[in-house]
């Protein structure tokens, strides 16, 4: 049961999924549409080789609302498979139907995952009383732990700090990525539920200043890219070095606005293509990246000698 007191607040799980940097992974197609499951396992090897510290799966950047249940099965069963225990998985198992959430909770439960994270419910957007609600449905169904996900930029609305201390009393919420931009709402989070519970950036450029403000880490797009480099920020971040880790993320800051310069994930499946690491494939409504984005990425990539000029 939920408590509606903030300062009863008790973060119930002993130790957070994973600290540092996860990669929110592309779900890599051919160029017919279908999943391209030799190029998913060699993303995957490249991120462990790299020393990730996590994996998400089917997050935004994973396109997940355009795969089929069996497709969501097929990527799950490869990440398993492919990471073998070395590292976290988190399964993306966000919807604006709660019973569709449940679904994609259990699924990833049953299937092996350490973890799940969940979006705010988008389009049909619901009050902070439905939030809870949503939520709580999804938790009291399946034990699988629950990064909970705030983008009001995708979905129209924000988690609210006191409705993250109702819900942060769950024993199967484990976190929050945070990607509203917004360093005073980060603040709050951090306030409200006393600093205990984990919370990740959920915004590449902002790696920095949420782990000095006490976030324990990021969910990343740019590391897809640059996996070693990305997690060195928040290694740096964990050790206290954060002139260090200010530099290092200085240094990414063009490659990172440029991965957002169109609708994620097109820009970052640009990035890995040019790279040679998968196809330009993305699903509809989506469309591959356009001009004059595509030329300024490909500049910055060779800036950072990820390609060549052909």
């Amino acid at each position: 049961m939920l408590t509606t007191e903030e300062e009863c607040f008790v973060f119930s799980n002993s130790s957070p999924i994973f600290t540092g940097c996860a990669t929110a992974l592309v779900t890599p197609f051919l160029p017919d549409g279908s999943l391209d499951t030799d190029a998913l396992r060699r993303l995957i090897l490249l991120q462990l080789d790299a020393g990730i510290d996590a994996l998400v799966f089917l997050g935004t950047t994973g396109e997940p609302c355009t795969l089929s249940m069996d497709e969501r099965e097929h990527v799950i069963t490869i990440g398993l498979e492919t990471v073998d225990g070395r590292i976290p998985v988190l399964i993306g198992t966000g919807s604006n139907d709660t019973r569709r959430a449940i679904e994609y909770a259990r699924q990833a439960r049953k299937l092996g995952a350490q973890g799940q994270l969940s979006v705010t419910p988008y389009y049909n957007k619901t009050t902070q009383a439905g939030l809870i609600r949503h939520y709580s449905a999804i938790l009291d169904s399946c034990d699988l732990p629950m990064i909970l996900y705030n983008v009001p930029s995708r979905t129209g609305m924000s988690i609210k700090p006191d409705t993250l201390a109702q819900l942060a009393v769950h024993p199967h919420v484990a976190g929050l990525k945070e990607a509203s931009g917004d360093l005073s709402l980060a603040a709050d989070f951090l306030s409200c539920t006393h600093g205990d519970l984990p919370i990740y950036s959920g915004n590449d450029d902002l790696i920095v200043p949420l782990m000095a403000l006490g976030a324990c880490g990021v969910i990343s797009v740019c590391s897809n890219v640059l996996p070693l480099q990305t997690r060195l920020i928040t290694f740096a971040c964990e050790n206290g070095c954060f002139d260090e880790a200010n530099d290092a993320q200085q240094a990414l800051l063009p490659l990172m606005r440029a991965l957002f310069s169109q609708v994620n994930p097109i820009p970052v499946k640009a990035a890995l293509a040019m790279m040679g690491l998968i196809h330009d494939a993305v699903r509809l409504p989506l469309v591959p990246m356009e001009e004059p984005e595509r030329s300024r990425l490909q500049r910055i990539l060779v800036d950072c000698g990820l390609i060549k000029y052909e």
